[in-house]
């Protein structure tokens, strides 16, 4: 029995420790991220700043959705060390470093300073994720990227926990140079383990990518995709992203949103991400994404009627069970880009895929707040609702129709 379980660990291990490398950069993205955006909103909130305000606080997470202004530089430039896509990673997750040490030392510079400085940030993580992801399209073979976007969706979890959760939760001990640094050193450490990653002996492995006569053909072929991705990520944004927000409209103290925020969403994404991968492969990506609108839409009607009664803890329930629902379709919309992305240049197609569509849906980002307050928190909710199943539909059928025309979705 010893030797049985010895076997099948040792087996797990060979499994997993090709994702590490991934993972460690992915948990860097969520903590860099994290940290740059996500706890200031509430904070700010909290202090009383109108929810027009807090909405232009997304303008931090714009680089995200501007990669594809470059990222075909990153396709055809090779720099002068280390292999092609890892030597990007490098100079742009250091970039990052040297960003942080230097806002580590700005708490008592002007707001406008600090905010270019945190863009720059977010800008160089994003530009890392994109070398990131095209690394991934050419060394990793197709039927092993759904675990891939799996890991993606972990190390993304935990870097959310480390980011908001633990660096948010430990701001007053650590106070601003301390927080600051930490993530700075998290990113370091998290960069160290893809500097041994075989990329040249792996490239080709993710599968001979098609050819395209052109980049206004390549374009015509992904704007479905991106079409659908658009209208599903505001959607999504839409009806899930201002919950917390709403939360503490109705009177739920900060602590209680940061920790739900902070602690509650990422271990509910890293558990659903785990759990994602299997059921992908079981029941398939279109039943899933299917399945997980329909319960991002029950939780929106919830939350509706929490917001009209008043009734805090139906909107808590309401806000976990969003995070649940909404926690099921990251891995399939995840392994779908990557499969959409399969083509001669991928770090450009997949900023098309992943920018183009969140940079669509930039502005409800900006504006649902606003919305919000001018509408009602239940009347808001309630609008959002044939939106969000509107783009769940158009992403579904997206999907649907893959397999007909991209041998390599099948």
């Amino acid at each position: 029995m010893s030797a049985t379980v010895a076997v099948r660990a040792a087996g797990l291990r060979a499994e997993l420790s090709p994702l590490a490398p991934f993972f460690c950069l992915y948990v860097s993205f969520g903590a860099t991220l994290g940290f740059l955006s996500g706890g200031a909103p509430l904070i700010l909130r909290s202090r009383g700043m109108d929810l027009a305000e807090v909405g232009l606080l997304q303008l931090i997470n714009l680089p995200v959705g501007l990669t594809f202004l470059w990222a075909s530089l990153l396709d055809r430039v090779r720099l002068p060390f280390l292999a092609h896509r890892i030597g990007w990673i490098a100079a742009t997750l250091g970039l990052t470093v040297a960003l942080l040490v230097v806002l580590s030392l700005g708490e008592s510079w002007p707001l406008g300073l600090l905010l270019a400085l945190a863009v720059l940030a977010s800008a160089c993580i994003a530009t890392m994720d994109i070398a990131l992801e095209a690394l991934v399209v050419e060394t990793v073979p197709a039927q092993r990227r759904t675990y891939v976007a799996s890991a993606k969706l972990c190390g993304a979890s935990l870097g959310g926990i480390l980011g908001v959760g633990v660096l948010l939760g430990s701001y007053d001990a650590l106070g601003w140079r301390g927080a600051v640094l930490a993530c700075a050193a998290m990113d370091a450490l998290c960069l160290l383990p893809i500097l041994a990653y075989p990329e040249a002996r792996l490239r080709g492995a993710g599968g001979t990518p098609h050819r395209w006569s052109g980049s206004f053909a390549r374009l015509r072929t992904l704007l479905g995709p991106i079409l659908a991705l658009g209208a599903y990520f505001a959607a999504s944004y839409l009806l899930s992203g201002p919950n917390t927000l709403a939360l503490l409209d109705l009177g739920v103290p900060l602590a209680r949103v940061g920790f739900l925020t902070g602690t509650v969403l990422p271990v509910v994404n890293l558990v659903m991400a785990v759990l994602a991968a299997g059921l992908v492969t079981r029941f398939g990506t279109v039943r899933l994404i299917a399945a997980g609108g329909l319960g991002v839409l029950a939780t929106g009607g919830l939350m509706a009627a929490a917001c009209a009664t008043g009734a805090t803890g139906l909107a808590v329930a309401a806000t976990v069970l969003n995070f649940v629902c909404g926690g099921i379709l990251g891995v399939p919309v995840f392994n779908m880009i990557y499969r959409w992305a399969q083509g001669p240049r991928p770090a450009t197609d997949y900023a098309l895929l992943f920018g183009a569509a969140f940079f669509a849906a930039m502005p409800l980002r900006v504006a649902s707040p606003a919305l919000a307050g001018w509408v009602g928190w239940p009347g808001y909710f309630a609008g959002a609702m044939p939106f969000y199943a509107a783009a769940v539909a158009w992403l579904a059928l997206a999907v649907a129709r893959t397999p007909r025309t991209d041998p390599e979705a099948r």
